[in-house]
């Protein structure tokens, strides 16, 4: 793919707003594109911090390990979504682990071409400040739900926080098309495949959801509020 097919490619990514068509393709020139097969690991936690990463297309699993070794699932990242930035600012290794949960295709950024490009376009590092500060309230809201709620809770407050930046309003209510498995789900909230089914199945009795494989129409927010 050329220079210039990149750059308009950069230029649908949520971050990159702002940055002329010279700018676009100044970044297009330093980054580097790879394809991930589903299943693949990116980067562990602990490795060696080297670049940031902007998925271009596919979805990304973020996760770190319990103290008993389970796997936590931090987020699910999607198209045009950036992650690994941490890195930038501290060139310390990377702080999760990162593994493609479907066949993906991201850009690399390596630290010394983000470094420089940081320098010359400060609102940049604006922007990062404000997506590492989004998901650090995210993981607060986590290690909270973790310590307050049950599996039932939790549950409920992922549904939430899915609505609320995710969620398509529809006549029926608002619909979530989250292409998670049952099992990923289970492990965002910290629970077994089995109880996120049987809690599922229950706020569906309620009438506080409908369910359709993958997608979820919250039918209820009030009664799923309730919940947490």
């Amino acid at each position: 793919m050329s220079y210039s097919k990149n750059a308009e490619s950069l230029q649908r990514v949520p971050f990159f707003e702002g940055l002329s068509a010279t700018e676009l393709e100044t970044v297009a020139c330093v980054m580097i594109e790879r394809f991930y097969p589903k299943g693949t690991v990116l980067f562990l936690e602990g490795d060696k911090g080297e670049a940031l990463f902007v998925i271009r297309q596919g979805r990304i699993k973020i996760s770190k390990a319990s103290v008993d070794g389970r796997q936590q699932i931090l987020q699910i990242l999607k198209d045009g979504d950036i992650f690994a930035e941490v890195i930038l600012f501290d060139q310390g290794p990377y702080p999760a682990t990162a593994e493609a949960a479907e066949d993906s295709t991201c850009w690399l950024l390596r630290s010394t071409d983000m470094g420089k490009l940081l320098q010359s376009q400060p609102m940049l590092a604006v922007t990062l400040l404000q997506i590492m500060s989004r998901r650090l309230r995210q993981a607060q809201l986590l290690i909270r739900d973790l310590a307050l709620h049950d599996a039932y809770g939790r549950m409920a407050g992922l549904l939430l926080q899915f609505s609320r930046h995710e969620g398509k309003k529809t006549k029926d209510g608002v619909l979530l098309d989250l292409e998670l498995t049952r099992q990923e789900m289970a492990s965002m909230i910290g629970t077994s495949r089995e109880t996120v089914t049987r809690i599922l199945s229950r706020f569906q009795k309620d009438g506080i959801l409908t369910l359709d494989k993958q997608r979820i129409i919250i039918r209820d927010e009030e009664k799923l509020c309730d919940w947490t």
